[in-house]
């Protein structure tokens, strides 16, 4: 596999190397002047716009026109660099991020909460979903990650770029979770373990569904409907929820239109009747779903090699015709006016 290039770690630096300023300006100012960033990306970051489209029409080309695939395209640029921002307002408790985000469903969380069991929050890599999760422990909701660690940019980092990535990143988000990081790798079955003990002591693990199984947990992945194709993925949050009698809830972050406030929606409990793969069946319909709704959202229309891992793309010449669409042989873009826009 290809190593990153230096374009990749342009587009992903660089919101961060102005997020520490932009989160201390008014929110307004700040989010704002993070929307210019993201899009002179998304003017200059050819390749990856061009991957962003020909991905989104492959999967979405029957939901999205050549100008609607370009707005998500521009807003998904623009998402990133207000992700890098919500991290750093994740100061003084988190207050800053706190006056931005509405929780919706909060009073599901406290009910499963009162059961006595732990509740799993079913979730994806979809918006800011790590800044709401801090958020939500900063609220007195106390919150365990499962996952594998954040590795923006592959196993290829120096040194230097580590430690900028655990200072802007890893280190804000971690400070809000009331444990490590639970990190289900190969050679560590004990993850499950752990989030079990995190459930016994009735507190709660958050688990994003999407992420592509590695190598070594392939013959545990099962194939679900997943944005109008079939996914290979890692029924774990079910297994974990009816083994512990947690219940288990669903949790979205979504922008809204003014780039700077969230609504945090969670649940109603999803039904575990039916064996874990027919509950899994449900969790990624959710997660499918608020994809289709939102889809700028989602962190992985960039990456073909993880839509591949996935199970949900084909060849990419088979994806040609979709790119001819959104942009001209010159490479240039139609000029498109989202209906609503904020201006900025």
């Amino acid at each position: 596999m290809a190593g990153p290039s230096a374009a990749d770690k342009v587009r992903i630096v660089l919101p961060f190397l102005a997020a520490p300023i932009l989160a201390r300006l008014p929110a307004i100012l700040g989010y704002r002047i993070a929307c210019w960033n993201g899009d002179l990306l998304f003017r200059c970051q050819r390749g990856k716009r061009a991957e962003l489209a020909r991905n989104l029409q492959f999967l979405l080309g029957n939901d999205l026109s050549p100008a609607a695939t370009q707005q998500v395209a521009r807003d998904w640029f623009r998402f990133a660099s207000c992700k890098a921002v919500d991290v750093q307002r994740l100061r003084h408790r988190a207050r800053p991020m706190r006056r931005l985000i509405e929780i919706r469903g909060r009073e599901h969380l406290e009910a499963a909460l009162a059961a006595g069991k732990g509740a799993v929050l079913c979730s994806a890599h979809f918006g800011s979903y790590a800044s709401g999760f801090s958020v939500l422990h900063a609220d007195g909701i106390p919150i365990t990650t499962v996952g594998r660690p954040a590795r923006v940019l592959g196993t290829e980092l120096s040194s230097a770029e580590r430690r900028f990535w655990e200072l802007v990143y890893a280190g804000p988000v971690a400070r809000h979770r009331q444990r490590p990081n639970i990190e289900p790798m190969p050679g560590r079955p004990q993850a499950a373990a752990l989030a079990a003990a995190v459930l016994r002591a009735n507190e709660v693990v958050t688990i994003s569904i999407d992420a592509p199984p590695m190598e070594n947990d392939l013959t545990r992945a099962v194939e679900v409907p997943f944005l109008g194709r079939r996914a290979q993925l890692l029924p774990g949050v079910v297994t974990l929820a009816q083994l512990t009698g947690a219940r288990l809830l669903m949790a979205f972050l979504y922008r809204q239109a003014d780039y700077r406030h969230q609504v945090l929606e969670i649940s109603a409990p999803i039904p575990l009747d039916g064996d874990a793969a027919t509950v899994f069946g449900r969790c990624a319909a959710e997660v499918s779903a608020a994809i289709r709704r939102s889809p700028a959202h989602w962190d992985f229309w960039s990456s073909a090699g993880t839509l591949a891992d996935l199970g949900l793309t084909r060849p990419q010449q088979d994806s040609t015709r979709a790119l001819a669409l959104i942009f001209s042989p010159d490479g240039s873009q139609p000029s498109v006016i989202h209906p609503g826009e904020p201006k900025l």
